[in-house]
């Protein structure tokens, strides 16, 4: 029998085995990602998008054609993870556009449909690359318009778009150079196919109650992979303790020599007349006395970090409460317990658990964004497959948010060490900007599968250092990596090395990386702090 029409439970039937079908399979499109290194994470970003909008129309109990799609657009809209799956969400409130008021889709509205929600996606990206998902959902979309009239059935309309689809995505390589020295198609589009190719099931498999039952499973997974508690007996150093110095001609080294006895997390920043003081120890009165024998100290911050503690992603509710809205709020993402320390110790106020195959939601950023009372809310992603869910989420909202666009974590540092309270919103965005712009970042992990990238051939489990989102070198010693990634990072004017060390990275490694560095690059200051991050052994900043 051949089907004429999608009526309302056709359509979630669809969007469940879509749903489904793409589950199974995102493993396999996480591992499509062009640079062979552990966070491929195109396939989970999707499939958590799409789970999202399965949950809300599970959650609803109706048959209206334009009820469920525009439930399923909305949950798509809050549930979106990385860039693949906001534009992903903006596909299903495109075609939920094009079915409102309908109580079913013909063939014809089908493809006005997919070209809908095809536009809607185009306008969510600035600058639209070829040979990616909207390459491949522009070209389905036109297909289905120009061809809508040869076909009489959806089953025989649908098995074609999907044929002239994966025809597309086995092209991707020759429009765009990284997929074919990395010998992949577009992960994205292929997401977006297995979508396709699930909804084409619904025609032939009566019972979805197995992808019901799945719904809430990938969900799940993800928050218990972010449950992850410390204990305040762990804490050593119990004052978290700034502030800045303001003298003439003070050396950043000769504070940095003699507080480094006095605790940990020690961070000196700044240029020879203003100086920002960060550390964590037991006895802040007596650095507070050193520091003043130095200069006038102002902005000066205590706190009892035993008494005060919180958990790594949800900070106590009387921490996040202000009687009196504040000026300013800061959001940021960031995964290992060293570096969410640094965020804390800088004074933001909500920390986001992600980064690297962790990316947070749409409806996370919204969460924290109505958590602050704050007039003028910074969000910094810190990786640049989240600016879009966070940009998503500052049109959603009503208050007053900026997205710094910072792509590392370092750079989320330097742009809060640049932040002054005493400028108004728009100078501190600016600065804020500009800041990042100085800042350069290397990263130190290993290779998942055998490839080419940049004329590099990289065998699986091999080191790679990659610079600025390029991989330029390849080896079997991280230590010997890490130094050969400093070396092409640095420029002569450059005065600064920062590292993050990994969670798998020892204390005698920490120790043994400090002292080749401090061999090789003697001329520069050089820190490394206990990062905590997964995937990476080394992040490294330069500056």
């Amino acid at each position: 029998m051949e089907i004429k029409y999608i009526d309302g439970p056709l359509l979630k039937k669809m969007i469940f085995f879509a749903a489904q079908n793409l589950q199974n399979n995102k493993e396999f499109v996480n591992n499509l990602n062009v640079f062979p290194v552990p966070d491929g994470d195109t396939g989970t970003n999707m499939a958590l998008t799409i789970q999202f909008a399965v949950k809300e129309i599970s959650n609803i109990n109706t048959n209206e054609l334009s009820k469920i799609i525009d439930t399923g657009a909305n949950g798509s809209l809050m549930g979106a993870r990385g860039n693949s799956g906001v534009i992903l969400s903006q596909l299903f409130r495109g075609f939920a556009k094009e079915c409102k008021n309908k109580e079913i889709l013909k063939l014809k509205d089908f493809a006005q449909a997919l070209q809908s929600g095809t536009d809607m996606a185009y306008k969510a990206v600035m600058k639209p690359t070829e040979g990616t998902i909207l390459t491949i959902t522009r070209e389905v979309s036109k297909f289905a318009v120009e061809n809508v009239e040869k076909f009489q059935s959806l089953e025989t309309f649908l098995e074609k778009i999907i044929e002239y689809g994966n025809n597309v995505l086995s092209e991707t390589p020759n429009m765009l150079s990284v997929l074919k020295e990395a010998g992949v198609v577009d992960a994205g589009g292929k997401g977006f196919m297995y979508i396709l190719e699930g909804a084409y099931k619904a025609f032939f498999e009566e019972n979805f109650k197995e992808s019901e039952r799945f719904s809430y499973s990938i969900i799940n997974e993800f928050k218990k992979k972010n449950s992850k508690t410390n204990s305040s007996s762990n804490i050593k150093f119990g004052y978290c303790t700034e502030f800045m110095i303001i003298a003439k001609k003070v050396s950043t080294d000769i504070i940095k020599s003699y507080l480094s006895k006095m605790g940990d997390s020690l961070l000196v920043v700044g240029d020879d007349n203003k100086i920002k003081v960060h550390i964590h120890t037991n006895h802040p009165g007596k650095v507070i006395e050193y520091a003043l024998q130095i200069g006038e100290l102002i902005n000066i911050k205590i706190d009892n970090m035993r008494e005060q503690h919180r958990n790594q992603f949800d900070f106590k509710e009387e921490r996040m409460r202000s009687i009196e809205e504040k000026n300013y709020g800061f959001i940021t993402v960031a995964t290992g317990k060293g570096i969410i320390e640094i965020f804390k110790d800088l004074g933001v106020d909500s920390i986001i658990q992600g980064g690297q195959t962790m990316n947070p939601s749409t409806e996370d950023f919204i969460k924290e964004i109505n958590k602050i009372h704050a007039k003028h809310i910074y969000i910094l992603p810190n990786n640049s497959n989240i600016f879009m869910a966070a940009n998503q989420a500052k049109e959603i909202s009503n208050k007053n948010v900026y997205i710094i666009p910072t792509k590392t974590i370092p750079q989320g540092i330097s742009a809060l060490l640049a932040f002054n309270p005493e400028n108004n919103s728009i100078d501190n965005y600016k600065n804020m900007k500009d800041t990042i712009k100085k800042v350069k970042t290397g990263q130190v992990t290993f290779a998942v599968r055998d490839t080419q990238v940049n004329n590099l051939k990289i065998n699986k489990n091999d080191i790679i250092g990659i610079y600025d989102g390029n991989i330029i070198t390849v080896g079997k010693d991280i230590n010997e990596v890490a130094i050969q990634l400093i070396q092409e990072m640095l420029e002569d004017d450059d005065e600064l090395i920062t590292i993050f060390t990994g969670e798998g990275v020892s204390k005698k490694h920490r120790e043994f990386i400090q002292e080749k560095i401090e061999d090789h690059f003697s001329q520069l200051d050089i820190e490394i702090h206990e990062g905590g991050q997964p995937l990476y052994y080394y992040i490294i900043s330069v500056e």
